[in-house]
């Protein structure tokens, strides 16, 4: 059995961070002392560590917990079921690349536009075009 510290030390958190996944429903002591401290088995550490790992490929909090609800119910569940949440998560990834590279072709735009010389900012490029809502899309 672990204590809270000694378990969010294992795991490379801190105390507070695995109170805010038991807060949010994702984990929970399995048991308590007569004095109330939390105690974890090896299988909350596993649990634990599937929900870190999950966060760590960028798995929001409801998305860890539906993982989490598809591995406790293994027997009931498909690997479809898990495949569906990571495609839903890869769409996601790729959509916000998409934006990212977006802006990166704007900023370019707009940097390419000055010659970013020592002379007052009066006619500066960048400024217009942004004052004059002209950024490239």
């Amino acid at each position: 059995m672990f204590k809270i510290g000694e378990l969010a030390e294992q795991c490379n958190i801190s105390a507070d961070t695995l109170r805010f996944y038991e807060k949010n429903g994702l984990f929970q002591a399995s048991q308590r002392t007569s004095a109330g401290y939390r105690l974890y088995t090896q299988a909350d550490k596993s649990r634990l560590e599937f929900i870190l790992t999950s966060k760590s490929v960028g798995f929001s909090l409801k998305e860890i917990a539906d993982l989490l609800s598809i591995n406790l119910d293994k027997s009931n569940r498909t690997c479809a079921d898990a495949k569906q949440l990571v495609d839903d998560k890869l769409d996601q990834v790729r959509e916000k690349l998409a934006e990212l590279k977006r802006l990166e072709s704007s900023l370019k735009s707009l940097s390419d536009t000055c010659c970013g010389g020592s002379e007052s900012a009066l006619h500066c490029t960048i400024l217009d075009a942004l004052a004059n809502k002209n950024t490239p899309h």
